[in-house]
């Protein structure tokens, strides 16, 4: 079983590869039991690596190098914006929250971007785990998201990503935290 981590927006996911997504607000406790019986059967850990909050990020993270380390199995990196690109196929701009109303978004064959919602392009729809205030001021200035139905739980992205996705020392996983509307990553 492969588990997959992301604490990078203030909506948080828990994927079993081949198992159920459990979404969960960023300050609840990360709810393992949930969705693994026996943490013996994990074999390997994934991790969204951000752009994100610092808290955020440094929770999911932590818990899935100790949980790696514990069981002694692999971790990998995974960046949150290819991760929720994945979801799309590649085919909608992906969105995660990078506070004050602007958002971190990679459109299908571009580079990562910071902006409002102005700067965000309308002409896909959007996919990301975002908060339910984020996605009301996204509808009110005119954007649109991917119908549920046209997009892959977070673990089938996931298992997509890992093709081509590295193990990595647990001591060498680098987050990507929030920066100023200038910074660029």
């Amino acid at each position: 079983m492969i588990l997959v981590i992301d604490t990078s927006s203030s909506l948080s996911a828990l994927a079993v590869i081949g198992g159920d997504d459990l979404m969960f607000g960023s300050r609840e406790p990360i709810p393992l039991k949930a969705v693994v019986a026996d943490p013996h059967e994990v074999q390997k850990v994934v991790i969204a690596t951000g752009p994100g909050s610092f808290t955020g990020l440094r929770r999911g993270a932590s818990f899935g190098v100790g949980l790696a380390m514990g069981l002694g199995v692999p971790v990998v990196p995974l960046r949150t914006l290819d991760l929720q690109a994945a979801r799309g196929r590649g085919r909608f701009t992906a969105l995660s929250e990078a506070g004050r109303g602007r958002f971190y978004f990679l459109t299908p064959g571009g580079s990562p971007a910071l902006g409002s919602p102005a700067d965000i392009p309308r002409e896909r729809p959007l996919v990301g785990l975002l908060s339910d205030a984020s996605r009301v001021l996204l509808k009110e200035s005119g954007h649109k998201f991917a119908d549920g139905n046209d997009l892959l739980t977070v673990a089938a992205a996931a298992e997509e990503l890992l093709k081509f996705a590295h193990e990595v020392p647990y001591g060498s996983v680098k987050l990507e935290y929030m920066q100023s509307m200038g910074a660029k990553f």
